[in-house]
């Protein structure tokens, strides 16, 4: 019997994050179909470690350092590093990955897979223009550039330049069957469903990007009229600034971070409304795995969102800056438990359809494998 496939994965960073925890669930999924390396530019930087699947059999072996010396000394310190690793296929991720891709454009090592997630917080508004140019060219060599949304295809193709052919629109999936089961009421460290009132709840990084200073201004203007708690699930740098921003306007003994929690499904069905408040998202699968527990979702209308939720739920999505209709749209649904609930059952209806773990997965076996063979 043959070895099986080797996959390289190269990560800026193995910490918790959407692309991370995605990886982990395929990896799981796939079981013993492939042999997995993951790399972790970012040295030491490997929390989501410990969400893979313990029988899986997976390495983690060092690799040169991309912020050291030039551009061409790291080309050639990842040249030798593939080759001793000696992978059957490279799966790169996002941005803090493009060298690897150039290394493979430039010395045809092995066969190449791209994934890209979205933008950091420098890239909100647009993208910076050398990025772009390396893109253009290093993206060249990939097989496959797979993307979890609409937006991003369509920047692959028309910003990046690159083939409609390569480009491969997967989007993200949930296990829904994880959803069925009602959540207990104290899953949440410090809180209890059961005392009542209203949650309002997202799971985010606190970075950034997220802009959850603004989730907590538009959360202290509905909770000036309601009975309403905002739990806030999530690390990352941000945590200072919106403990702060909660201060500031009288809602610190309102607002709740327990910081990172594994498994959603046994807490997220708690909330009452999902929000997200991003400045900038492609495909967020938090949103996905509150529709999936069958909860309507105030969001900002950014990335693939609009087309996410159900067309129910549309007119809950907002402009990125209109604070005045995010507070609206929160309100609205907080006072109406039948309204709520329609939505909720709507944007499961629309996780059941489209976004289902099993067409994710065998969507990323079948490109894997056509990149290795074609």
């Amino acid at each position: 019997m043959s070895a099986a496939p080797h996959l390289l994965h190269v990560f800026s960073t193995f910490n918790l994050g959407g692309p991370q925890m995605r990886a982990a669930q395929l990896l799981g999924a796939f079981g013993g179909r492939y042999r997995h390396s993951i790399v972790s530019v970012s040295a030491g930087e490997l929390d989501a470690r410990a969400r893979l699947d313990k029988s899986l059999l997976v390495e983690f072996p060092s690799f040169p350092d991309l912020k050291a010396g030039n551009l061409l000394s790291r080309l050639m310190s990842i040249k030798r590093r593939i080759s001793e690793i000696d992978p059957d296929l490279v799966l790169t991720y996002n941005w803090g990955a493009i060298e690897v891709v150039m290394c493979e454009r430039l010395f045809r090592l092995a066969p190449l897979v791209h994934h890209e997630d979205g933008f950091g917080p420098d890239e909100v508004s647009r993208q910076i223009p050398r990025r772009k140019w390396f893109r253009r060219f290093a993206l060249a060599g990939a097989r496959k550039l797979i993307v979890p949304s609409r937006v991003l295809e369509r920047t692959a193709t028309q910003t990046w330049w690159q083939s409609s052919r390569n480009v491969c629109f997967v989007p993200n999936a949930v296990d829904i069957g994880l959803y069925d089961k009602a959540a207990a009421p104290i899953t949440l460290p410090g809180l209890d469903r059961s005392l009542g009132g209203l949650w309002v709840g997202t799971v985010a990084g606190l970075r950034p990007e997220k802009n959850l200073t603004r989730l907590v201004r538009v959360f202290a203007r509905v909770a000036k009229t309601l009975d309403v708690q905002l739990i806030i699930v999530g690390v990352g740098p941000e945590k200072d600034r919106i403990v702060h921003e909660a201060q500031l306007h009288g809602v610190a003994n309102r607002v709740h971070l327990p910081g990172f929690l594994p498994e959603p499904h046994r807490y997220v069905g708690l909330f009452d409304v999902f929000a997200l408040s991003s400045d900038t998202e492609q495909f967020p699968l938090s949103l996905v795995e509150a529709m999936a527990a069958r909860l309507p979702a105030v969001c900002t209308a950014v990335g693939d969102i609009p087309s996410i939720v159900s067309p129910e739920n549309t007119r809950f999505i907002v402009e990125r800056e209109n604070e005045d209709a995010f507070a609206a749209a929160l309100l609205a649904l907080l006072t109406d438990r039948n309204l709520r609930a329609s939505i909720g059952d709507a944007n499961r209806s629309k996780v059941e359809l489209e976004f289902t773990l099993p067409r994710m997965i065998d969507a990323y076996d079948r490109l894997y494998r056509s990149a290795m063979t074609c």
